[in-house]
């Protein structure tokens, strides 16, 4: 009876055992909330100051000098010990504060240290301050959504990933209105301040809500966020100020694990080539990362193949007195081949099989694509400026776009004289597959940015290189080299000599790795190969041993693809992560207590040691510049792209032919291991930020 008792589902659910294992809350989650970043020295100071900076210089945009005059002056401000700052200084610390806070854009791991470290540090200089927090981003504070930040609030989400805490969103607050409606809120609130957590969309409005709080003495202060790692500050002398938005690290990290599972996979199945997809729309920075982090065989950096000049078809045409401009930038075909020599390369080497990483926005790279993009946002920006319709909600279904597409053609589109989309787009348009046409025809996101992230970039890649392989594969040109090792294995049970048969079928007989010669394609043609070197008769059959070697040798080309973006800004923060968010909110808070508004907190110096770190606060206007926006210029801050002659890249572009490893050896491949937050074991920076601070 006991027995059947310790089996009931009552004694099963009430065991202790059971409690434990399927608790929430583990013990990976007890040691994470429990651990305590290290704070820069200078935060050791009871108070600090900040000393203007104008050796650190920037280009004044003439747009941002006329909509952001009260900011667009400041400098760069360091923050320096103040301990012997006056008693009025000292007693503006110590004022009680109230200071609002909210999330925009895409969750970044280290979002709720930043809120940690600002809510930590504004109760240490006095307890009856408050920090609000704006529920689901922009939103909470347009329609006055907020909670009180709480310590047990705080203290459940520190060094966690998410925005759970307060939620996230993606309103831009770009109107007169959206701006007059902020400031109530702030104001019915009593607000000192606000800090913006965001990206460059995101720390544009925050500029544009310092320019319109300063007369009623609200300072606005942004951070910078985005795991694409294109929030990267250099003056114009190239002095680097922030070397990388927060979440960037842990995000290529988390990929990278699930890439370096991958590359085990791959080398131990071989006969999968992983095709990984990384976030990251505008640049591939994280693509760079991830490929110290793994050594995986191919990585394409989108920002080289916008830079790609084809040399030959430059020749070609000069000595036709003609000038090719398709000659300058990558095409698609062009792209598909170059993995295909890569692919077929390292297949003639046995390793028909390896791992690639792909940027998000490659498309955005490629010539002709980016073409048709500008192109279209420009056709769907005019026409929701001329119609009380949108583009969309007008034409629905791709064939009703394609059709408005080709009356634009035909000189039928709204204005007679709007030929932007002429016969020739329309021909390469409709030359590419359906599911892409539709991808490029579909809605932009709130930015008026394509949505590359929506579109399988890779699927639409691999079918060209999976074209273009069956070709080389009728041509003879794709082929699986042989071990000679296997092949004397295979052999030995046989009547024939190995070295008469390997000089018959192979094309080079004598190396380590054996190709089947290109005129054998088939069975077939393997049978008259032989029959002609008077191997077998007429009607003899083709010999076992024989058909084993060229199946063997006969491709077989398969994928798999796989999209790294949500898991991995979703992330728990690195070590590298939790120290620099939570200085970063630490930051906030000092720059607000001297004063400053307009400014993004940072910190200089991440690619150096901890003890090197310095907070600074960066003026936004002064990154400002005009970019086009759904149609429209409009005033934002510039992305920072990989930059080709950084140490980084040049050493990347050094040793890809060895990670490719289309030659004997064995494949370089690198275990970057999980996501820590703490240990001996773990990396500190990225990879990127390392190399380049030599």
């Amino acid at each position: 009876m006991e027995s059947l008792n310790c089996g009931s589902l009552e004694f099963l659910l009430n065991h202790p055992k059971t409690s434990h294992v399927t608790s929430d809350v583990n013990t990976e989650t007890i040691e994470r909330r429990s651990f305590s970043p290290k704070k820069i020295k200078i935060f050791s100071s009871k108070y600090t100051n900040i000393k203007n900076c104008p050796e650190y210089k920037f280009s004044n945009n003439k747009e941002a000098e006329k909509l952001l005059p009260d900011i667009i002056n400041n400098n760069v401000q360091k923050i320096i010990p103040g301990d012997e700052m006056s008693k009025s200084g000292k007693l503006a610390f110590k004022v009680r504060r109230n200071i609002g806070v909210f999330f925009s854009g895409g969750p970044a791991p280290g979002g709720h240290n930043v809120i940690a470290g600002l809510y930590d540090e504004v109760k240490k200089y006095n307890p009856d301050s408050k920090v609000f927090g704006f529920l689901s981003g922009p939103d909470g504070l347009l329609e006055s959504k907020y909670i009180e930040i709480t310590k047990s609030l705080v203290d459940a989400h520190r060094n966690m990933g998410g925005f759970s805490m307060i939620k996230t969103g993606r309103t831009k607050i770009d109107s007169k209105n959206k701006m007059d409606v902020s400031l109530k809120t702030c104001l019915d609130l009593e607000l000192d301040a606000l800090v913006v957590i965001g990206g460059d969309d995101s720390n544009t409005n925050a500029a544009f809500l310092a320019q319109r709080f300063k007369s009623a003495g609200i300072k606005v202060i942004g951070v910078p966020k985005t795991i694409d790692g294109d929030i990267q500050v250099k003056t114009d002398d190239k002095e680097t100020l922030c070397a990388v938005s927060f979440g960037f690290h842990t995000a290529a990290r988390a990929f990278s694990q699930n890439i370096s599972n991958l590359t085990t996979d791959a080398s131990s199945d071989v006969k999968y080539w992983h095709v990984c997809k990384v976030m990251g729309r505008v640049a591939s920075h994280l693509t760079l990362e991830c490929a110290f982090q793994t050594h995986a065989n191919l990585s394409f950096i989108g920002e080289e193949l916008a830079d790609y000049t084809d040399h030959q078809r430059i020749e070609e045409a000069k000595k036709k007195g003609k000038t090719d401009y398709n000659a300058y930038g990558m095409t698609l075909r062009h792209l598909s081949r170059l993995i295909c020599d890569i692919i077929v390369r390292r297949a003639a080497l046995g390793k028909n099989f390896g791992v690639m990483i792909i940027p998000e926005g490659i498309l955005e790279f490629i010539n002709e694509i980016q073409v048709f993009i500008i192109k279209l946002n420009t056709i769907i920006a005019e026409y929701n400026h001329i119609h009380d319709n949108d583009f969309h909600t007008s034409f629905p279904t791709l064939e009703s776009k394609l059709e408005y597409l080709r009356r634009l053609t035909r000189g039928m589109g709204d204005r007679d004289k709007f030929f932007i989309w002429n016969l020739r787009d329309d021909d390469l348009f409709n030359q590419l597959p359906p599911f892409f046409r539709e991808g490029l025809l579909m809605e932009r996101d709130t930015h008026g940015n394509f949505q590359f992230s929506l579109v399988k970039t890779e699927d639409i890649i691999m079918d060209m290189v999976k074209e273009y392989l069956s070709i080389l594969k009728e041509q003879g040109k794709y082929k699986i080299g042989i071990k000679r090792s296997y092949f004397n294995s295979i052999m030995e049970d046989s009547k024939f000599i190995p070295d008469k048969i390997a000089r018959i079928i192979f094309k080079n007989s004598e190396d380590r790795y054996l190709l089947v010669k290109e005129s054998i394609i088939s069975l077939k043609t393997l049978k008259q190969v032989l029959i002609n070197s008077e191997v077998i008769g007429q009607d003899d059959k083709v010999p076992e041993s024989l058909i084993q070697i060229f199946k063997k040798s006969n491709p077989k080309f398969k994928t798999q693809t796989h999209f790294y973006g949500y898991d991995g800004r979703g992330s728990d923060p690195t070590y590298f992560d939790c120290h620099y968010t939570y200085n970063l909110g630490i930051t906030a808070f000092h720059l607000i207590a001297n004063g400053a508004t307009g400014q993004m907190a940072a910190i200089k110096n991440l690619e150096k040691k901890f003890g090197k770190w310095e907070p600074i606060g960066i003026p936004i206007a002064k990154l400002m510049h005009l970019e086009e926006r759904k149609g429209k210029l409009e005033l934002v801050i510039e992305k920072s792209l990989v930059d080709l002659d950084s140490n980084s890249f040049r050493i990347f572009k050094a040793l890809r032919e060895e990670w490719m490893a289309a030659n004997e050896n064995l494949d370089r491949y690198r275990r970057p291991g999980p996501v820590r937050f703490a240990g001996s074991a773990e990396e500190d920076r990225p990879i990127t930020l390392m190399l380049n601070s030599i």
